[in-house]
């Protein structure tokens, strides 16, 4: 997924961004469907009506994730965003539904939107004079468009809406959210695998009739698809194993020195103490700044007698002082609030249990 994209609206207070990447694709759409109308429509008309046909294509999935956006807001769930993207769109919720039946909901939701479009698109195909070329081209195509939209993010794999509402039934079943995440992304690894399957089954490039774009198209969305189930077993394995991080199990010991102590004099202190962490203090003994560890192994033995230990420390910000007590997402949050390589835990009474240094978190999380 592009994690960055420009903003093109805010309905309903949702800033909408669209990936650069969309450009360059729906550019190709506009060449490629206006040359498959060059035998009902002539001169710069066809071309009116592809661009025309894309922007009504990526309105049917702004509605499609707009569904999702306000369902979840209805239940209380914020959204940080919607990303439109060369292969559809993703609606970005601060934290997932809490229950199964929510979960569903919320899924369901975009489905159910694009399958009325389609059904909109379907009476605008009865009530438009077929003598009218564009009107009844746009009508049909709204039609067909949102059709296929809505039928295929009902399949139920991961990341499709479908599999998140597979996800939510299991999920009621089970009890257990992780093995309904990854069952379900699963199934969307077989749905993925039957795609990429059909695209080189050479009766399938037959039926097409060779198709370049067609096979293009079909395996980037198996790519797609895969990729997506794969990031979600990721996040479901990720998840098993955030209530067994906890800071206290993660801490270095540390030592504490002044900021005149000499580096070498410092880390002989924190040698005998058996201690992985140095913390600078003032003549209070209150902390100010901890010693940062890569600042340390860049400096040559030889140097570091005649180096301050107080230099080489990163001053402690108020928010780098953390409760020894966190643990799962909260510390995360707490991290993701104020990135930096070390953070001083302290107890509930003020007391300095130990430093906490990112690199743990990150190694506790290694091969997830």
């Amino acid at each position: 997924m592009v994690r960055s994209g420009i903003v093109i609206a805010r309905p309903f207070g949702i800033p909408v961004h669209i990936s650069p990447y969309w450009f360059l694709i729906a550019g190709f759409i506009v060449l490629r469907y206006a040359q498959d109308l060059a035998s009902t429509l002539h001169g710069s008309t066809r071309f009116v009506v592809a661009v025309t046909f894309v922007v009504l294509l990526y309105a049917s999935v702004l509605i499609h994730e707009l569904s999702h956006s306000l369902v979840a807001r209805a239940y209380g769930l914020p959204v940080r965003r919607i990303l439109l993207y060369p292969l559809g769109g993703v609606s970005e919720l601060e934290r997932e539904p809490p229950t199964p039946w929510q979960a569903f909901a919320v899924s369901a939701a975009g489905p159910a939107t694009s399958l009325v479009l389609a059904a909109g698109g379907y009476g605008l195909t009865r009530a438009v004079p077929a003598a009218d070329v564009v009107a009844s081209t746009l009508a049909f195509q709204l039609l067909w468009a949102n059709l296929v939209i809505g039928i295929f993010n009902l399949l139920p794999g991961l990341p499709l809406d479908g599999g998140m509402m597979l996800r939510a039934a299991i999920w009621k079943v089970t009890r257990r959210p992780s093995t309904a995440t990854i069952a379900a992304a699963w199934t969307g690894r077989v749905l993925a695998l039957s795609l990429f399957i059909l695209v080189i089954d050479p009766a399938v490039e037959n039926r097409i009739g060779g198709d370049f774009t067609t096979v293009l198209w079909l395996a980037l969305i198996a790519a797609f698809m895969w990729t997506g189930a794969g990031q979600a077993i990721k996040a479901a394995r990720f998840r098993e194993r955030l209530p067994g991080l906890q800071a206290r199990r993660l801490a270095r010991k540390a030592v504490s020195v002044t900021a005149s102590t000499p580096l070498a004099e410092a880390l002989r202190r924190a040698k005998e103490s058996e201690a992985r962490a140095v913390v600078v203090v003032d003549h209070e003994d209150k902390p100010i700044a901890i010693l940062n560890e890569t600042a340390v192994m860049a400096t040559p033995d030889q140097r570091r007698p005649w180096i301050e230990a107080g230099s080489l420390a990163r001053t402690l910000e108020p928010n780098m002082v953390l409760p020894a007590d966190l643990s799962g997402m909260a510390l995360l949050d707490a991290l993701r609030r104020a990135p930096a390589s070390e953070y001083l835990l302290v107890e509930p009474s003020g007391q300095v249990y130990g430093v906490l240094a990112a690199r743990d978190v990150d190694h506790a999380f290694a091969g997830v």
